[in-house]
């Protein structure tokens, strides 16, 4: 999984991207230190996977892994190549998701290129940058289908899906708004288009923000704007999350406790993307390598063993599952075994979150 971290200069983008990854970008006080998009690998925290290694003791945990990607600050007329706009959403487009941090904290200290924190006005300006380079992604497509269907009437679904869509844009409305039955939606997926990536706005705050956030007007004008977005908010203080970053063990238990917070920024982010992508893992196991899968919800057996090897999909004979939840009860993969627990499956079982699985196979 792929995240691009995106908004305009000086919100915090960096600073969030550091705190996450302990990556050490560069993060100053002035537009565009970052140009070239810095990428962090971060591990997927997961308890299980945690207990299956003290189980096993294996030579090898392997845990789930998501990639940050650092996105340079985008400023007005992005989209027409205004601040290196046009490489910026190049290295957007190749995301899966975006988190869009937007700053709901006022501090004189902290250069602002729009003057002054508005957290409405800056995430429209980046919207419709977005929205911007969708119009030409769209223009072109009407107009190739358009010559398509003069030999091909096929084309002509194409057409009317993409013009509504164009429509809908140029009204300064993002794709992921658009209200298309399920067909004519699935025919606008087949677009790279920005606006309709699934999107988490970080409010970034400062610390009393942060603790006081029922009083923050400026997060509540981003919690509205992402309801009618469909997208999700996830309140943050990137400041606060470099401090927890640099500490480990008992001493950032005390710390988030302090804050009245259980998880850090990052744990809270990567469960909101988990969510947001319909995303859930399952577990292999063994004294070789305990390790942690990222799939699809509704991902069939077959599919899921394809993540590990391609060769395991192509033979599936069967994969033999056991409940995370249940092995725990038990203690043992004998005792479930015993009670009946550790079963086999065929190619039409719907693998869920936390399942253990040991997939058979024939090539």
């Amino acid at each position: 999984m792929k995240l691009g971290i995106v908004g305009l200069p000086n919100v915090g983008k960096s600073t969030l991207f550091n705190a996450i990854t302990n990556a050490g970008a560069e993060s100053a006080n002035y537009p565009f230190c970052t140009i070239e998009p810095n990428v962090g690998m971060v591990s997927v925290p997961d308890e299980r996977l945690d207990k299956l290694a003290e189980m096993y003791e294996p030579d090898k945990k392997t845990p789930a892994v998501i990639e940050f990607v650092d996105i340079a600050g985008l400023v007005k007329g992005a989209s027409k190549g205004e601040g290196l706009g046009n490489k910026f959403l190049a290295n957007i487009r190749e995301t899966d998701a975006i988190v869009h941090v937007v700053r709901c904290f006022d501090d004189e200290n902290v250069i602002h290129v729009e003057g002054g924190a508005d957290p409405a006005r800056d995430i429209e300006i980046i919207n419709m940058e977005l929205v911007m380079a969708d119009l030409e992604m769209v223009a072109r497509r009407v107009d190739r289908a358009t010559k398509a269907m003069k030999g091909d009437k096929k084309f002509a679904r194409e057409v009317e899906v993409f013009t509504a869509l164009q429509k809908h844009l140029d009204a300064g409305h993002v794709a992921r708004t658009y209200d298309g039955t399920d067909e004519e939606m699935a025919l606008i997926g087949t677009s790279e288009l920005l606006t309709l990536k699934p999107t988490i706005y970080a409010a970034n705050t400062d610390e009393d923000g942060f603790t006081h956030l029922e009083d923050s007007a400026y997060y509540k004008q981003v919690q509205e704007i992402a309801a009618k977005e469909g997208a999700l908010v996830l309140p943050i203080c990137a400041k606060m999350e470099q401090d927890i970053a640099e500490l480990e063990g008992e001493d950032k238990e005390m710390f988030l406790e302090e804050l009245g917070v259980t998880e850090s920024g990052l744990d809270r982010l990567i469960k909101c993307s988990y969510d947001l992508l319909g995303l859930m893992s399952f577990l292999t196991y063994g004294k070789d390598e305990c390790r942690a899968w990222t799939i699809k919800k509704g991902t069939k057996a077959p599919q899921a063993a394809g993540k590990i090897h391609s060769d395991i999909e192509r033979g599936f004979i069967r994969a033999e599952i056991i409940a995370f939840t249940d092995l725990m009860a038990c203690g043992t993969t004998t005792a479930a075994k015993e009670k009946g627990l550790l079963r086999s499956e065929g190619k039409e079982y719907i693998v869920k979150d936390g399942d253990m699985a040991y997939f058979r196979f024939n090539v």
